[in-house]
């Protein structure tokens, strides 16, 4: 896919997030000049192309009084690391889970899942939880609580590249 110069100005114009309104799509389309339905159309086409990973949320977790955060790491078999992901990654209190490769002899763990509280206690309750109602008691893993947080953005990708103004024309 050849990204067109409007395509361009889509990805400088949502980069730093959807605006907290109503209708987001139409929102971004007024500032481009382009309608709601368009948007949204080319936002499909980008992520069909895999220029665009995915769009999603970035929630600020501390600002909503959630302090305690713990990456848990789990010593997960390899032939049972998909099913177990997608089982932690159904649980209510659990906002990422994902897989990495081991890095032997140092770390043994390949599957990562991020659980949020307000409390330690909390989150270890929650989790020693999950441990049992999972069957987990006999798999190795390491709790790692945040012990500050860095700023949370999305993926960057049009680098210096303005949003071009509502009367401005533009190619493609």
């Amino acid at each position: 896919m050849v990204l067109t110069e409007i395509d361009r100005y889509l990805i400088a114009a949502i980069q730093e997030g959807l605006p907290l309104v109503a209708h987001p799509y139409a929102a971004v389309g007024a500032r481009l000049g382009l309608g709601e339905s368009e948007v949204m159309q080319r936002l499909n086409r980008l992520l069909d192309a895999g220029i665009i990973k995915r769009l999603g949320v970035v929630v600020r977790h501390r600002a909503l009084g959630y302090r305690a955060n713990a990456m848990v790491v789990w010593d997960i078999p390899n032939h049972e690391v998909e099913r177990v992901g997608e089982r932690l990654a159904a649980e209510e209190c659990i906002t990422l889970c994902y897989q990495r490769p081991r890095r032997l002899p140092d770390w043994p763990y390949n599957l990562f899942c991020m659980i949020h509280g307000r409390e330690r206690s909390t989150v270890l309750q929650r989790l020693a939880q999950i441990i049992k109602s999972h069957g987990l008691d006999d798999v190795a893993y390491s709790v790692l609580f945040s012990n500050r947080s860095f700023k949370q953005c999305g993926a960057r990708y049009a680098g210096a590249l303005a949003v071009r103004p509502a009367g401005e024309q533009a190619h493609g």
